[in-house]
């Protein structure tokens, strides 16, 4: 056994085998079942001619046949691809041929997406169709797939730590790109089986640490599409516990499912998610005594939303992680991190983590100076098929040590926790000023009267670039941008404030909670 995904639950089955692996809806496999039903889809893909490196695309909502589609691939060595499931067919027409897709499970629902599409790649050759009959010419149904299979693990090939596992980002400034990581550096960048303590250094630690644990029942919120919830599953499973799913985002489906699940710990996109749970256990209509964490990741959970969800949730702990799909879980907020107060984090234990300047050297703590943060270390080795990008993103300092430049810019505090301001590519130069969409964002979500905000950069000709706001009032609530106005003068400098506006009905967002900011820029430019 190595510190393999595939190598790693398949030890679990064997060891916990009659435990409740998976729930969603009526639905619950324990972990030998899981292990068995994957095996059927795996030994299918192996007679389409579906090989070791080849990659596997899953296009498809939160639900066994998802996370069944992700152990399948792993099993045989090949490669799973997540599908956001809102692309429409020219986005996927990009990922399906820029992944190099050989198989596709996808939900009958996208019939005519796949149906328009899937053709116009050569490479994909084979189509399973899930939730019922498929229009698609030559999909095979998902029950068909795997009916007649062997359910062992015979003719699976050896596999290892070095075995690649792709995420693609959500593509909310630009097309999403594949991030390549290393089975065993994906393991380790992601809490090494043990994210609260010392990461396990072998792997039959993993098993015996989840055949001695208790019963824990945890739920990723997110879609799996999105590769925080991939990550909360495989980590929930290194510690033995039943992982929840609802198919789709629904916070009053959410809290049905901790009620009656009896969920410890769920795993949240930030305000997207945060502000309509709260809305939702405003009502009253739920007990969730079981209820221990609440973890945001992937996205900002601002000031407001979380002291709104502590107040309704006293005796729960919100966590707020800082990380990437390309660096793992690094950081935590401190007390009293905002986007309003400043985005302010303590450096995880086993993270190697430093903000550099330009010449890729630390900055000093307590100096002021502004550099990025980087990871070195367990980090992910590339992108699929954009060596610039990789280049530009993967450095090697004169030492020789690689780096991982994430984008965010910060600076070291004296006691060498990290301020973080924002994503370099999201800010916007204002007459020489640096402007950060995220401190706007919070103090916009901080007014009574708005639901969703996001703030991005339109032309002017006199400032080079003005701050501009996309904002979703609340339900039956009329605002105006003379209340937002003195709302932000209040809060913020002048430069800061938001000379544009634009009201929209609902707010676009990934399924995960994070911001378009494509859509965004382009609905600005069109108000202003």
């Amino acid at each position: 056994m190595e510190f393999n995904h595939a190598d790693l639950f398949e030890g679990l089955a064997d060891a916990i085998g009659d435990r409740v692996a998976v729930v969603c809806g009526d639905t619950r496999m324990t972990y030998a079942e899981l292990d068995g039903h994957a095996n059927r889809l795996a030994h299918f893909l192996l007679e389409r001619g579906v090989r070791a490196g080849q990659h596997v695309g899953i296009q498809l909502y939160n639900g066994i046949e998802y996370i069944a589609g992700l152990l399948a691939a792993l099993k045989i060595r090949a490669v799973p691809v997540n599908v956001n499931y809102r692309y429409v067919e020219a986005e996927l027409l990009y990922l399906y041929t820029d992944s190099d897709i050989v198989a596709l499970l996808y939900d009958v629902e996208f019939d005519d997406r796949v149906a328009a599409t899937a053709p116009r790649c050569p490479k994909l050759a084979t189509l399973v169709a899930v939730g019922g009959p498929s229009r698609v010419e030559g999909a095979v149904p998902y029950g068909e797939a795997l009916a007649g299979r062997s359910a062992g693990r015979d003719g699976f090939p050896e596999r290892s730590g070095d075995d690649v596992y792709i995420i693609y980002t959500g593509g909310t400034t630009g097309m999403p790109k594949g991030v390549m990581w290393r089975s065993e550096d994906l393991f380790m960048g992601f809490g090494g089986g043990n994210p609260y303590g010392e990461p396990h250094r072998e792997p039959g630690q993993v098993i015996e640490a989840a055949r001695n644990s208790g019963p824990m029942v945890m739920m990723p919120v997110a879609p799996l599409m999105h590769g925080a919830a991939q990550m909360a599953t495989w980590i929930a499973w290194w510690m033995g516990a039943t992982v929840v799913y609802v198919p789709k985002f629904d916070a009053a489906e959410v809290l049905r499912a901790i009620e009656r699940e009896k969920v410890l710990t769920i795993n949240i996109t930030g305000d997207a998610m945060a502000r309509p749970l709260a809305d939702e256990i405003a009502t009253g209509a739920y007990d969730l005594p079981s209820l221990l964490v609440v973890s945001s990741t992937g996205a900002i959970l601002t000031g407001a939303v979380r002291d709104r969800l502590q107040e309704l949730l006293p005796n729960v702990m919100i966590m707020d992680s800082f990380g990437s799909t390309e660096s793992g879980y690094t950081a935590s907020a401190v007390a009293g991190s905002s986007p309003e107060a400043g985005l302010k984090y303590q450096p995880n234990a086993t993270a190697t983590l430093a903000v550099l300047n330009d010449a890729l050297e630390p900055v000093k703590p307590g100096s002021g100076e502004i550099g990025t943060v980087a990871k070195t270390g367990t980090i992910a080795f590339g992108y699929y098929n954009d060596p610039g990008k990789t280049a530009r993103t993967f450095v090697t300092d004169a030492e020789g040590t690689r780096w991982l430049l994430t984008g965010d810019l910060a600076r070291v505090e004296e006691d060498g926790t990290i301020l973080v301001f924002g994503r370099g590519s999201q800010c916007i130069n204002s007459g020489g000023e640096k402007v950060f969409p995220e401190e706007i964002e919070a103090v916009l979500k901080g007014h009574p009267a708005v639901f969703d905000a996001v703030v991005t950069g339109v032309p002017d000709e006199r400032w080079g670039h003005r701050v501009a706001a996309v904002v979703e009032p609340r339900e039956g609530v009329r605002l105006t941008a003379e209340e937002l106005d003195a709302h932000c003068r209040a809060r913020l400098s002048g430069y800061k404030v938001p000379r544009t506006y634009a009201f929209v009905d609902q707010m676009v967002r990934s399924p995960a909670g994070k911001a378009d900011y494509r859509w965004a820029k382009a609905t600005a430019q069109a108000a202003s």
